[in-house]
């Protein structure tokens, strides 16, 4: 299982991105919420989506669950 993060700052385009616990971006992030452990990204940002029903995946770490 991998520990997720959603950013407390929105991109400007108003996206909340959720990164992985090992994503190289995460570090650069002043504020996150835990949003817990999961096998995939996609239980992470329904969860994210509970905090900030803007929330997108990261381009380089969920990739998977990133939506332009």
């Amino acid at each position: 299982m991998t520990t997720y993060y959603v950013n407390n700052k929105a991109q400007e385009n108003g996206d909340h991105e959720v990164h992985k616990e090992d994503c190289m971006y995460l570090s650069s992030i002043i504020s996150s919420i835990d949003v817990g452990d999961y096998y995939g990204c996609d239980a992470a940002i329904r969860k994210a989506k509970t905090i900030y029903a803007q929330s997108n995946g990261c381009f380089y770490c969920c990739k998977a669950c990133h939506t332009s």
